[in-house]
């Protein structure tokens, strides 16, 4: 008797890490076991992606989901659904907004408790480098974080709990021991003594309209925040990931020093690459983030950077909250932040192959391939390969649309890609085998995402 699969995808363009093909993919328990053309086996359930393109699902390394304590500015449950809407099939949760933050184990079982059941796919966990908690970061390594996240300027966390930025000796002590874990931190650049005084010096002038609130985060404060960051990592071996990357002098920075052997790779968004500080104005606080929103000539520099294989991968930095802390016409006091997990993968498609011809290949790559291989997830996840995961999504590339509020997943309907017109649409995600979303039905009830251990 001929071997019987769980589920075969037929007909499709599968992007692999070179080359677009047309395969089928067999599936069982979980896993992919047949890439080849033709599969003559059986299944339990086919699929005909015939017209459409089969990627691995995106990892998105950078998402804010806000529980434990939080959870009514978004939980795993709602963040989760969206991520899955998207395309997305693993995602890392940031360790601040929470309620206490990750920066001790005690910490991380509570987040722990409040995703277990509730995520729709699969996800793992960053600690929190923070003065006062440097004996807890060997803990939290033993426990299994996906490695550590700093701010090196103040995040504007809410609560007494809060999250806060690193002094030097602290980034540099937590260094240290990260690199003695063979760990990686995580870190938002952007010079705190810069940051702060601008802005002081703005709200004392009452200047706090949207050219104001991006005047005061310049991007020499990226850079500088960015340089001392590799000094430091330099001294003492710790590997680096930049999160958000806003400005093409700080991917250069960081190509530089790649080019001197050290261990560091960068991120950046696709609303750095979709959006500028032109529509931050338009759009109003929505479009609020830190770093925030560059140039039109800036957004074009990230994109050849991008053409040019300096940026490693795509994250969201998705950073949701109630709709009413977006409403201030003062941009300094109004939440910093977008919600655009379920958007990143048909916008960085969109803007990327639609409009720019960039291989697919390498998109995907920067999607889910790259950020597998910077965080230990090869080779069960990032790549359609026999063996790995079965994290699938299936998009179409003509099948455009217009974003609505109403197509949101999030707990709470607002993103600065609302209204905009995309060239593609996710039709189908499967995460482990299983479909945790579908055009037509949405996003499916079962919650059976997989805690991901560092």
């Amino acid at each position: 008797m001929s071997e019987r699969l769980d589920l075969i995808i037929r007909n499709g363009s599968v992007v692999g890490l070179d080359e677009v093909r047309f395969l089928d993919i067999g599936i069982k328990y979980g896993r992919i076991t047949h890439v080849q053309e033709g599969l003559l086996l059986e299944a339990e359930q086919e699929i005909d992606a015939s017209g459409n393109i089969i990627m691995a699902g995106m990892i998105d390394v950078h998402v804010h989901l806000n529980e434990p304590g939080l959870g009514d500015w978004e939980g795993f449950a709602s963040g989760s659904a969206a991520l899955a809407a998207g395309g997305c099939t693993t995602y890392f949760d940031m360790p601040l907004n929470g309620v206490p933050p990750t920066v001790t184990v005690a910490a991380l079982k509570m987040k722990l408790a409040a995703a277990s059941g509730y995520s729709h796919v699969d996800y793992a966990l960053w600690g929190g480098l923070v003065p006062g908690h440097l004996d807890d970061l060997e803990a939290l390594n033993e426990a299994g974080v996906i490695g550590f996240k700093a701010f090196m300027s103040a995040p504007g966390d809410p609560g007494e709990e809060a999250f806060r930025e690193v002094d030097d000796l602290t980034l540099w002590e937590g260094m240290k021991r990260i690199a003695r874990m063979n760990r990686v931190l995580a870190l938002h650049a952007e010079s705190e003594a810069i940051v702060s005084r601008l802005t002081r010096e703005k709200q004392a002038a009452g200047e706090v309209a949207a050219a104001d609130y991006s005047a005061s985060r310049p991007i020499i404060a990226e850079l500088e925040a960015v340089n001392r960051a590799l000094f430091y990592a330099e001294q003492t071996g710790c590997a680096l990931h930049f999160v958000h990357i806003s400005s093409e002098a700080a991917v250069q920075q960081i190509v530089e020093a790649k080019r001197r052997g050290m261990d560091v790779t960068l991120e950046t968004c696709p609303h750095y690459l979709a959006l500028t500080d032109e529509d931050l104005e338009r759009m109003g606080p929505t479009a609020k983030c830190a770093p925030p929103l560059r140039s039109e000539a800036e957004r074009e520099k990230l994109w050849e950077a991008l053409r040019l294989g300096w940026i490693d991968m795509i994250s969201s930095d998705h950073s949701p909250c109630p709709g009413e802390l977006k409403e201030s016409l003062d941009y300094f006091e109004a939440w910093g932040g977008i919600s655009g997990a379920q958007s990143s993968l048909e916008v960085l498609l969109d803007e990327g192959y639609v409009k720019r011809g960039i291989p697919l290949p390498h998109l995907s790559r920067l999607l889910s391939y790259a950020p597998a291989q910077r965080f230990g997830l090869l080779p069960r996840k990032g790549e359609i390969r026999i063996g790995a995961d079965a994290d699938l999504v299936m998009v179409s590339l003509t099948k455009g649309y217009e974003l609505k509020a109403a197509d949101l997943w999030y707990k709470h309907k607002h993103s600065p890609y609302v209204g905009r017109k995309l060239g593609c649409k996710v039709l189908a995600t499967w995460s482990q085998g299983r479909l945790v979303y579908e055009e037509i039905a949405g996003v499916l009830a079962e919650t059976a995402g997989e805690w991901v251990k560092g």
